[in-house]
């Protein structure tokens, strides 16, 4: 008879106790092998070392106590007719009762005289304390206290799957899978940061002994997850920096010198100069670049871009722009190609709606070279592209996960240095997840001349006032937003976008009203833009579409409703449409906050015009799911770590892993180090090749 040997990847039916309905209701939880259920780590503990005597249970406070059973009634209630049982149990000094609603059967596991423990909550009814659907226990005579009065692990909840039952497999798992869960950090490193066992931190998570030794424990386990993922971002970082192909060398020369001296209209800010420096300095390198750049809305992101591009040509290469959606990639192409045709330089657009004959002259003058310039969206992935010597792609933090791992831009014989660009500050703490790999140049600092932006929050009565205000600015030759809150694109938010470009094409008709939403054909959606940026409309009603990018000068108002819909991130991008020229701008928000959190979230975003402030608070107050796009699996699903409660652990892991992986760059030295970072990062952060 062979017997099996246990393995941390069995299925979880492999646990004693799990079946297969136990089964489907762990894998609600995400719990699908032995080692997923000794990661599924408590949500919260219960506090039950002390026992009370019945005579001194006090309403309103939970509690542990030992008793018999005197006895079990079950009947169902007049008014909602719920299925009540009711036990009364006594100490041999008092009274009480233990109340369940809705528990079939349960009446058939007590009987007089049982001897039976309970954790719940003390209510008092008519004088008499009663413990409102305790957890219970059934004793043996010889049961000891001492294993009952502890600290209780309160998992996660699933339908169907009770606390008992879940803590009863997590030990089961523990007794049996724990031992083979590897220590995968260097005993120096362990003793350096003072961080305690790992199979001891497992345990002490599941079952803590103190709340000192739950803190260490705890410790040690948030230092594992953001240390293996800062770990997989270096080896990562490490690939692109020493590939099987080199970059070229990429010298500023004539372009740049031309543009800078003849073309540029303005003198760059300091922040600009110094992310222009950090990149061409960069691109000199054979070693590709992987940067990220980021910067306020208005901070002048593309200027510094459009100076990468021209260096790129200088070194005789080609350049690529990759642009999030059709309108921002022809507002780029029609904002930049005067700059490279007054240069002598040939550029193209390339998107998904051009024709089959468009398209194959643009692939065939980029496989010539012709083409030096290439500004676009995802259909710069097409299988026809293909580049002579691309030298530098750019591209919008939209396309940043999946598409350039698998796609990378190639050139023929080359790798291309590669600048991310970001259309939002992001937080630093998810600075050093989401992009670690990178390195960062921030633009700080606004272009001089800017009027900057009131911000101010109205209710829905107050609108009659907002439309006065709005005939006042059109009298002024300004230009307005009016968003609508089309967060899904559903078709009630549809509707009720039309519906309001109707009442205000009434109220407006005069100055010209354009409609804008992300389901109008393309030519639709280009009309109503160029409308807008031409001034035959004076008043824009639209969607989110417009949050990335779109820059008419003109634009000085803008009306957003429903604004608690919105994230505040997306309302600083919303907001950051306006204002752009040298005229004072207007934001106005039109809601009726709800809930605490809702009038916290639209103060803080009146009282602030600064980008990283904004997204820091919204990292505080939404979480970083839901933060700058980032819900990647692997870069910011964590278990246990807190990227707000546990930024300095994060620092501390990100100099450690990057450290280590700098003397060790194929962690060859550390073997099991290695297998846990491809073990649990490998396919999210591209680390395993992939078909």
């Amino acid at each position: 008879m062979t017997i099996r040997r246990a393995d941390l990847s069995d299925p979880v039916r492999f646990v004693k106790g799990v079946g297969p309905s136990r089964e489907r209701q762990l894998a609600n939880l995400g719990v699908f092998t032995a080692e997923d259920l000794l990661f599924l780590f408590p949500r919260r503990y219960e506090d039950r070392r002390t026992l009370t005597p019945l005579s001194s249970l006090r309403p309103g406070t939970a509690t542990t106590v030992i008793a018999r059973v005197v006895a079990v009634e079950k009947r169902t209630t007049a008014k909602k007719q719920l299925s009540l049982t009711t036990v009364l149990i006594s100490d041999g000094q008092g009274m009480a009762k233990a109340v369940w609603f809705n528990r079939v059967g349960l009446e058939n596991t007590f009987r007089s005289g049982l001897r039976v423990a309970l954790f719940g909550k003390v209510e008092l009814r008519n004088g008499v304390p009663q413990l409102v659907a305790p957890e219970f226990e059934v004793l043996e005579e010889d049961d000891g206290e001492e294993e009952l009065l502890s600290i209780v692990p309160l998992y996660p909840a699933t339908a169907g799957l009770h606390q008992k039952t879940l803590r009863r497999i997590v030990r089961t798992a523990l007794e049996e899978y724990l031992p083979l869960l590897e220590e995968f950090l260097p005993v120096s490193l362990r003793e350096r940061r003072r961080l305690c066992e790992l199979t001891e931190a497992m345990r002490e998570m599941h079952y803590p002994t103190s709340r000192e030794n739950w803190k260490t424990a705890r410790r040690r386990l948030v230092f594992d997850e953001f240390f293996l993922l800062q770990a997989g971002l270096a080896l990562r970082r490490n690939r692109a920096e020493k590939p099987l192909e080199r970059a070229p060398s990429l010298v500023r020369g004539h372009f740049v010198e031309e543009y800078m001296n003849r073309f540029l209209p303005f003198v760059l800010t300091e922040g600009q100069r110094s992310a222009v420096e950090d990149i061409l300095s960069d691109m000199e390198r054979t070693a590709p670049m992987n940067r990220l750049l980021q910067g306020d809305v208005g901070s002048g992101k593309t200027v510094v871009a459009l100076i990468a591009l021209l260096a790129a040509l200088d070194g005789e290469c080609q350049g690529a722009l990759l642009a999030p959606t059709e309108i921002l990639a022809r507002q780029h192409f029609l904002r930049l190609s005067p700059v490279f045709t007054a240069l002598g330089i040939p550029c193209a657009l390339l998107t998904g709606s051009l024709g089959v004959k468009e398209k194959k002259e643009v692939y065939a003058g980029l496989e010539s070279g012709e083409i030096a310039v290439v500004i676009g969206t995802h259909a710069l992935f097409s299988e026809g592209v293909s580049f002579a010597r691309l030298g530098l792609a750019i591209v919008d933090e939209q396309h940043r996960f999946g598409v350039l791992q698998k796609h990378t831009f190639r050139a023929k014989g080359s790798a291309p240095h590669v600048l991310v660009m970001t259309a939002t500050p992001i937080p630093r703490t998810l600075t050093l997840t989401v992009y670690g790999d990178l390195s960062v140049s921030v633009i700080s600092g606004m272009p001089p001349g800017r009027k900057g932006v009131k911000t101010s929050a109205v209710s829905p009565k107050k609108l009659p006032a907002v439309l006065r205000f709005l005939k006042e600015r059109f009298h002024l030759g300004e230009r307005a937003y009016w968003i609508c809150p089309l967060i899904e694109e559903s078709e009630s938010d549809l509707s009720a976008a039309t519906a309001r470009f109707e009442e205000l094409s009434a109220e407006f008709g005069a100055y010209g009203v354009g409609l804008l939403h992300g389901r109008l054909p393309l030519a639709e959606k280009e009309r109503a833009m160029e409308d807008f940026r031409s001034g035959v409309t004076r008043l824009l009603v639209s969607t989110t579409v417009v949050e990335v990018g779109v820059d008419v000068p003109e634009a000085t108002v803008m009306v957003v409703e429903d604004a608690v819909r919105f994230g505040l991130s997306q309302l600083h991008q919303l907001r950051g449409r306006i204002g752009r020229g040298n005229t004072e701008g207007f934001c106005i928000l039109v809601c009726t906050p709800s809930t605490p959190e809702s009038r916290q979230r639209i103060e803080a975003f009146c009282s602030s015009d600064d980008g990283f402030a904004i997204a820091e608070a919204d990292l505080r107050l939404r979480g970083p799911g839901e933060v700058c796009g980032v819900r990647q699996s692997g870069v910011t699903d964590f278990r246990i770590a807190d990227l707000l409660k546990d930024q300095e652990i994060l620092r501390l892991a990100r100099a450690e892993a990057f450290a280590l992986v700098g003397e060790d760059p194929e962690l060859r030295n550390t073997p099991l180090l290695a297998d846990r970072v491809f073990h649990v990062l490998g396919m999210s952060l591209n680390l395993v090749e992939t078909a």
